[in-house]
């Protein structure tokens, strides 16, 4: 059992960040699951603990669960939920990389469930149809709404095969989905599909937004580096930081005694040359689509993205 532990362990931590939070909703969605079958079988009310993890309508009650604004995105209800959300979010988790960062996708995964819950307490609380009614939300799917809109609106013209209609750019994939989302507004599922054309508002706006060179999902970032940074000088031996940093001190003057200069760097941690060569190969894409690509114009833009940060 250890060694199945330490297995799964080491597969996270190599695993990329789109991957991890794909295993991280599996992982919620197995206790969860466990929890109800162990409801049922022992008579206790499962439902009240799920609760906790839910999205209420309600800010009087959210005030007192404040923290389900970002539990709901990473709990399912059942497997087809979770499955067909982990689908999409592994597709356009992939496309996402080929133009932007990892730390982008992680802060939009988060800054877009938070902006489908926000909509969603916004139009139950404002709108006559719901008035008298309350909900629950649970479910990555506004998340996941958010990375394929900021997909179709950074890189349109893209185009990706569909069984039964070919090449098809993925901005129609995008502008699909939305609408069926709209036109589902009055079925049982309303809370639901707000939530999604939400979290799609966010991912337009952090798409447009980068196009003018500000990220809206830095300051959901810069919390988590502040919170990782403090937990690490919190839980590791006093006198280690001290050591690693001068210890990096010293490599660091080795290699500038032994290797030029790197050359210098962009806001986004790449070179201008790549950023020259990112910006033709993103025309190209939008002129004729990613399969337009020669191999090497593929190992460019994959090895740039993953650099940028």
């Amino acid at each position: 059992m250890e060694g199945f532990i330490d297995t799964l362990r080491h597969r996270f931590k190599m695993a990329t960040l789109s991957a991890r939070i794909i295993y991280v909703n599996i992982a919620v969605f197995v206790v969860l699951r466990l929890i109800g079958i162990l409801g049922f079988l022992f008579g206790f009310d499962a439902n009240s603990i799920i609760s906790y993890v839910e999205l209420p309508s309600s800010p009087t009650w959210f005030i007192y669960q404040p923290w389900t604004i970002i539990t709901y995105m990473f709990a399912h209800y059942d497997v087809l939920h979770i499955l067909f959300n982990m689908l999409w979010l592994w597709w356009f988790g992939q496309l996402f990389l080929q133009f932007l960062s990892p730390r982008q996708l992680t802060g939009l995964y988060f800054v877009g469930g938070i902006g489908g819950g926000l909509l969603y307490m916004l139009a139950y609380n404002l709108l006559p149809a719901f008035a008298g009614h309350g909900g629950l939300l649970l479910g990555a799917s506004a998340s996941i709404i958010a990375i394929v809109v900021a997909t179709a609106v950074y890189a349109p013209d893209y185009k990706v095969g569909l069984l039964f209609f070919g090449s098809v750019s993925i901005k129609w994939i995008a502008i699909v989905t939305i609408f069926i989302d709209f036109l589902s507004i009055t079925s049982a599922n309303a809370g639901g599909h707000i939530s999604h054309i939400g979290g799609a508002i966010v991912g337009m706006a952090f798409a447009l937004a980068l196009r003018r060179g500000t990220d809206i999902t830095a300051w959901f970032n810069a919390i988590i580096d502040f919170i990782v940074n403090t937990w690490r000088r919190i839980s590791g031996p006093k006198g280690s930081n001290n050591f690693r940093i001068g210890s990096q001190h010293s490599r660091n003057r080795r290699q500038q005694s032994s290797t030029p200069p790197p050359p210098p760097a962009t806001n986004n941690g790449i070179s201008p040359e790549d950023e020259r060569i990112m910006d033709e190969i993103l025309k190209k894409i939008k002129m004729s689509g990613y399969s337009a690509l020669t191999e090497e114009e593929k190992n460019r833009l994959f090895n740039v993205s993953r650099r940028k940060n």
